[in-house]
């Protein structure tokens, strides 16, 4: 039996259940695998998705997918990263396929096996409470406690003059909205540019697009709150969709064009109808937001057709996280991408608040704190 230590861990037990704060066991990292004691760790409209069954993660598991911390022990094979480096851990992938060859590792084509398995790629898990075996390996990670496993694929070193308690969103939400602004659109000078949504994807991608040089940056949500965070961070116009009809105002703004770009956050398709009929011709809408599976949505063929617009799907903002992880903190270290603003923080113990005060939309970014676990 494989070395191990102990650690607490918040446990989703059954579909819709609430997290449990539980005494666990971590084995000790396997050869290419690191052990990171957790500093702090974002929680993503993915974590209560997968709680609430959206997706078929099997249960029971340890979930948490935007974790930062200090690495404590490395595996006989790693060479990235030593004891007492910093690191942000992100998605993992297999490294080896030709979409993670060709610098597209958010697309490999092992990606829901490695990160919603429910295990390591074997069907193996690190993590026991009391004996029997608990689902981990959670987009490599499953970071919502004190400590956790990844690979050395997917963690990220990060620079030590930073606060390390801020960075674990950049593993996922955060990235995902800049990167689908700057990698995967590519936002041009001079755009116009609307987000459908101003969570934290919604805000994090208005903030890349005023850093690319768009020049009409519009939010739409139904959150005054978030409405006016958006114009504090980049946006030029923003819209309450519960107030007003958002592509009405759109083309009013752009003196009846539409937008060059749009983003879709919400999950909800109506709201992607919305977002793909407020595009200018050959206009681009990207889609993030995460519905249960099986969900349609539909639009109109000729105005799709005609206008030569497109809809993408975007996964973790097309990034390699070695590379975009690092940029997006230099961004912040300079004030020109102050993510921090979406921010609050959240001991261990109150990680159910956190999960309610999201879905509320009272919190944009919930960061749980490890170390006031006990």
């Amino acid at each position: 039996m494989s070395e191990q230590t102990q650690a607490k861990a918040a446990v989703v037990w059954k579909k819709g259940g609430p997290f449990q704060l539980e005494d666990v066991t971590i084995d000790a990292p396997q050869a290419d695998e690191v052990l990171v004691r957790m500093v702090a760790t974002g929680m993503c409209h993915t974590d209560m998705i997968v709680r609430d069954q959206y997706y078929p993660v099997p249960l029971p598991a340890v979930l948490g997918h935007e974790g930062a911390g200090i690495v404590e022990r490395v595996g006989s094979r790693v060479t990235k990263v030593v004891p007492g480096d910093h690191v942000v851990m992100a998605f993992t992938f297999c490294g080896k396929c030709d979409l993670c060859q060709s610098g597209h590792p958010a697309y490999c084509r092992e990606f829901f096996a490695r990160n919603m398995g429910g295990g390591r790629i074997d069907g193996s898990t690190a993590t026991q409470k009391e004996g029997k075996p608990l689902h981990d390996h959670f987009f490599g990670q499953s970071s919502f406690g004190t400590l956790a496993i990844a690979t050395e694929r997917n963690i990220v070193k990060v620079r030590k003059d930073v606060p390390l308690e801020l960075l674990g969103p950049l593993g996922c939400g955060i990235s995902t909205g800049a990167g689908a602004v700057l990698n995967s659109m590519k936002v041009t000078a001079g755009s116009s540019f609307a987000a459908f949504g101003s969570g934290a994807v919604g805000l994090s991608a208005i903030m890349a697009a005023k850093l690319a040089g768009a020049t009409t940056i519009i939010a739409v949500d139904t959150k005054p709150n978030r409405l006016k965070l958006a114009l504090e961070l980049g946006a030029t116009h923003a819209v309450n969709g519960q107030d007003e009809d958002a592509v009405e105002f759109i083309r009013r703004v752009t003196g009846g064009k539409g937008v060059d770009f749009t983003l879709e956050s919400t999950g909800h398709p109506k709201v992607l109808r919305q977002a793909v009929d407020a595009l200018d011709i050959l206009g681009t809408c990207g889609v993030v937001g995460a519905p249960p599976m099986g969900t349609d949505a539909s639009f109109d063929v000729n105005d799709l057709m005609v206008p030569g617009k497109s809809i993408r799907g975007i996964v973790e903002g097309d990034s390699v996280p070695d590379v975009f992880i690092p940029q997006l903190i230099d961004l912040y270290s300079q004030g020109k991408f102050p993510f921090d603003k979406l921010v609050k923080f959240y001991p261990l113990t109150q990680i159910n608040e956190a999960a309610k005060d999201s879905e509320k939309g009272d919190t944009l970014k919930p960061v749980i704190r490890m170390s006031q676990a006990n």
